[in-house]
């Protein structure tokens, strides 16, 4: 398995890993405190970062640039959203898609330069990913664009939770003040950064690229300033927190809620798709584009996500059945006890027919049957 370059602080702080997309990652963590006792724990570390603030090694996922004269062009066709008016220091949530408008991944694209980008992938996406982009590029007929895979030569860290902000103003004074979905390229000795306030948790912080050789002096500086992981501000927190956050937060996750024989349209996304891209002369058509809007033009997706919320402390597992009055409607994607609502919650897709908010269904677990009814989505919203 491969080693991200904060393998050694996960070790040093009690980490429990597991193999993830090829890589050894935290699951959680079990550190010893001053006081005796042990930090870790997926509901935990989730209300640590819900309360305070937490720290998530993503180094992970996939970091690939585009640079050249037919950067923006490529980049228009691969993702869902209109990228050739973005400025420089902004992000964007998008999808790829394939050619029948099923999602090859869900990306954030970074525009660093006039005609430079950086997209940032799924782990387990990837290879694939690397794969496609060659493909449509070669489709442009001799597009001028360097496609260059840096997730191995950086790493990347997120910064997340409600007084993450608060500290980072003691010796950042532009980093507090970035809008979301922005971000900035600063120097820290010979290190050149990209600090970002995107964010996969549902609450405020942010993401941190920068080189894989020096990502070590660059951590102990950061968390020297934002205190010890002993310390109440900022913990580091795994991919299991990582997981019951973003359900909270009613965040679709790859594998689960997004998938090739999945629509990009009934994963409630409109926001990150433009079904007019092309209408005008800096747009491009993307992959997929026209399969989505035929998809949209017969009355939309048969299934949509929904978000369940279930009585009793059972909760739904992916896979299981989702019921509404005498027939199976649906199929959960993923589910978990919500450590901050203390309530068992899940998202499903079911029949456009039965997916309206309040309706009452059933959920068959092969064990018996949970009680619960639709709501909106997300489950979590910071104050």
């Amino acid at each position: 398995m491969k080693r991200t370059p904060v393998h050694g602080f996960h070790k040093e702080h009690g980490a429990k890993f597991v193999e993830f997309a090829g890589w050894e990652m935290p699951m959680t963590y079990a550190m010893p405190l001053p006081d005796g006792s042990t930090y870790g724990g997926v509901h935990m570390e989730h209300r640590q970062v819900r309360e305070s603030g937490g720290f998530f090694d993503v180094s992970h996922m996939g970091r690939v640039s585009f640079k050249g004269r037919h950067a923006r062009r490529l980049v228009e066709r691969l993702v869902t959203r209109r990228v050739s008016d973005m400025e420089i220091g902004q992000c964007r949530y998008a999808l790829v898609c394939n050619q029948d408008g099923g999602v090859k991944d869900d990306v954030l694209v970074y525009r660093t330069g006039d005609d430079e980008f950086l997209l940032v992938v799924n782990a387990s996406n990837r290879e694939k990913l690397l794969g496609h982009f060659e493909v449509v590029k070669e489709g442009m007929n001799d597009a001028v664009v360097k496609i260059d895979d840096r997730t191995e030569k950086t790493a990347m860290v997120a910064i997340q939770g409600p007084k993450v902000m608060e500290v980072i103003s003691k010796f950042s004074k532009e980093i507090p003040t970035l809008k979301r979905y922005r971000f900035v390229e600063k120097n820290l000795f010979v290190m050149k950064l990209i600090v970002s306030r995107t964010g996969y948790t549902g609450e405020d912080g942010v993401e941190v690229i920068a080189p894989s050789g020096s990502v070590g002096m660059a951590l102990k500086l950061l968390m020297k300033d934002l205190g010890t992981p002993e310390e109440a501000i900022v913990k580091p927190a795994g991919l299991g927190a990582r997981d019951t956050l973003r359900m909270e937060a009613g965040m679709p996750l790859y594998g689960n809620e997004l998938s090739e024989n999945t629509s990009a349209l009934a994963a409630g996304l409109g926001f990150a798709i433009h079904l007019d891209k092309g209408s005008d002369e800096r747009s491009e058509r993307f992959v997929g584009q026209d399969a989505l809007e035929k998809e949209r033009d017969q009355g939309g997706p048969p299934r949509l996500l929904v978000g369940l919320e279930l009585d009793g402390p059972r909760t739904a597992r992916r896979g299981d059945t989702v019921k509404a009055g005498a027939g199976t409607v649906g199929v959960v994607t993923s589910g978990c006890i919500a450590p901050a609502l203390g309530k068992a919650i899940a998202m499903a897709y079911v029949d456009r027919a039965a997916s309206e908010v309040g309706t009452d269904v059933g959920v068959d677990t092969g064990r018996g049957e949970l009680v619960g009814k639709i709501v909106r989505l997300p489950f979590y919203k910071r104050a």
